[in-house]
């Protein structure tokens, strides 16, 4: 198993090289003020960048820039961050390790801050690990100050909130139209800032507010169906006689499944995760002579039916607008029905039938799919006990299968 994970992690990181760039159309302002029209590496940012790559055409080579060489920079139609030294509360926001402090525990940092809100006032959202932060600034200022929201610990360990950002946004936005229920009903979300801030600009100057501009509308879930070609095998032994291990020879079978396929909204949809309910049955019979019952002939039948929910994280390598490979890392939950293993003399005298209830076990796969419709993937599925607890003291059973699987995607 460790020499197929091996060869399966080599044979993605040399894809990996191959895989579409995407570099669009954007711009740069160095410290000397100066912009540039260029194309910018897009990799969709789900924390903010502290570099970036950029071409200054197409057939230039990329120039890798930190930030301290960039002030701003804005991939049209996509995004916009700028460099801004701000006092930043770091407190930790995990449950378990809040602070009993109610005030933010500030440090100085230069960051990008992404540009959610342009005009009289701006509205910036940081977000790294873990952390998530809003800024703004008011009436044409060059200041840029935290939005100030923090849990903390009380007595008997209540987690209470420091909702200051309400106060803020109360005394320094203010608008005959915005009531103060208005703001007491705020949530610390980029959601629910940006509508306030638009009801300010809507209440204010109008003519001065520059939204975000919107992404592209993106499909964030596929349903496909998946017919496959199953070559599988069983082993099964007996463990009191180490001479008893019967191999059932491959088949080949077929199985039907549907998929569910949810992708992530950053990092260019590169990054899904699908759940993929499918049919699959393995049957086989083997002629062995045994040696716990004495040598005798016995006739093994495997009768093997089950649901398996393959639960996969994938990742895309594009190459161009209509083609990709992609690989796949799974557990695969299963569901036997109907299902034993049956030891027989030939005149039909059954020395033991064994009711199989499976485990789950792992899978990989890589496929390629082309034009966000049709796919085609290999996976092989490591051994897979399907025998009960109860079974396993005396029994060792175990199946394992390659699939090529064909994809039709209905939307």
């Amino acid at each position: 198993m460790s020499k197929k994970l091996l060869l399966f992690i080599i044979t993605i990181l040399s894809l990996e090289g191959y895989s579409q760039i995407t570099f669009e159309k954007g711009y740069i302002i160095d410290n000397s003020n100066q912009k540039i029209e260029c194309l910018i590496k897009n990799i969709d940012w789900i924390f903010n960048p502290v570099n970036l790559e950029y071409k200054i055409s197409e057939e230039s080579e990329p120039i890798s820039a930190d930030i301290k060489l960039i002030k701003e920079f804005e991939i049209f139609k996509n995004s916009k961050f700028i460099r801004k030294t701000v006092k930043i509360d770091l407190s930790n926001e995990n449950i378990s390790n809040l602070s009993i402090n109610k005030n933010p525990e500030f440090v100085e940092k230069t960051l990008f801050l992404r540009v959610l809100i342009e005009g009289v006032s701006n509205l910036y959202q940081y977000e790294s690990n873990g952390l998530s932060r809003f800024f703004y600034t008011k009436n044409n200022s060059e200041q840029v100050e935290q939005l100030i929201y923090k849990n903390f610990f009380v007595a008997n360990n209540t987690v209470a909130t420091n909702n200051q950002f309400k106060q803020q946004l109360w005394i320094d936005l203010k608008c005959e139209s915005i009531e103060l229920n208005t703001v007491e009903k705020l949530e610390y979300s980029k959601n629910s800032l940006l509508k306030f801030f638009k009801k300010y600009y809507e209440c204010t100057n109008p003519d001065s507010l520059i939204v975000e501009e919107k992404k592209e509308q993106r499909d964030l879930f596929n349903f496909s169906i998946r017919p496959r070609i199953n070559n599988s095998s069983v082993s099964v032994q007996n463990l009191k006689v180490t001479t008893s291990k019967v191999n059932f020879n491959n088949e080949l079978d077929f199985g039907f499944g549907v998929e569910a396929e949810f992708i992530f909204p950053f990092n260019k949809n590169k990054w899904t995760f699908a759940i993929e309910p499918t049919y699959q049955s393995f049957n086989s019979e083997e002629t062995i002579n045994s040696d716990y019952i004495g040598g005798t002939k016995l006739i093994v039948n495997v009768d093997y039916n089950s649901i398996e929910v393959p639960l996969s994280l994938r990742h895309y390598f594009f190459f161009n607008k209509n083609s990709k490979l992609f690989i796949n890392a799974s557990y695969v939950l299963d569901f036997s029905f109907n299902s034993s293993i049956l030891f027989k003399s030939p005149d039909n005298f059954i020395y033991d039938d064994l009711k199989l209830k499976s485990n789950g076990n792992f899978a990989m796969g890589i496929g390629y799919k082309f034009e966000d419709k049709y796919s085609m993937e290999m996976r092989y599925q490591f051994d897979r006990d399907i025998l009960p607890i109860s079974e396993s003291y005396v029994w060792d059973a175990k199946y394992n299968a390659i699939s090529v699987i064909f994809g039709y995607t209905i939307f």
